[in-house]
Formats: C-alpha cells, sequence, structure tokens
C-alpha cells in the first residue's frame, strides 16, 4: 500500500475531513486532497505531523510496514 492510500484509509477510520487534516497541516483543502490523490508529494514535516496524529509509526504511514505500531515517543 502506498503512503497516499494509507494517509485517506487513516483519516477516513478518524472520521475526520481533508479540511481538517489540512488545517492540522497548515495547507488548503486541495493541497491535502492532492497529497490523497498522488498528484503532489506530501513533505517529510506533515507525514510526521499525520503519524503522531494518528498515533502509528512512519513504516506504517510510508507503507513500508503494515503493522501500525504506535509513534515512538520520547
Amino acid at each position: 500500500m502506498q503512503y497516499m492510500e494509507r494517509i485517506q484509509n487513516l483519516r477516513k477510520k478518524a472520521g475526520v475531513s481533508q479540511t481538517y487534516i489540512a488545517e492540522l497541516l497548515k495547507v488548503g483543502q486541495k493541497t491535502y486532497s492532492d497529497y490523497e490523490l498522488g498528484k503532489s508529494r506530501i513533505p517529510l514535516e506533515s507525514m510526521i505531523i499525520l503519524a503522531k496524529y494518528y498515533n502509528v509509526s512512519m513504516d506504517y504511514i510510508c507503507g513500508v510496514s503494515d503493522i501500525p505500531n504506535p509513534f515512538p515517543r520520547k
């Protein structure tokens, strides 16, 4: 699974809108939609914010692993 599908599935599972996540990332809704559609690459900083928000590891959110381990906390 590619990260675009993963971030879309995580958002839908959390029951939040693209607009809400876009505000969290400080981007427009269209920009976030483009991330989910694969039209634009999502910046690393935004991926980290999403991983923290959904409490999943970067490996999971990037599609490297299918195990949604929690985001590591310091």
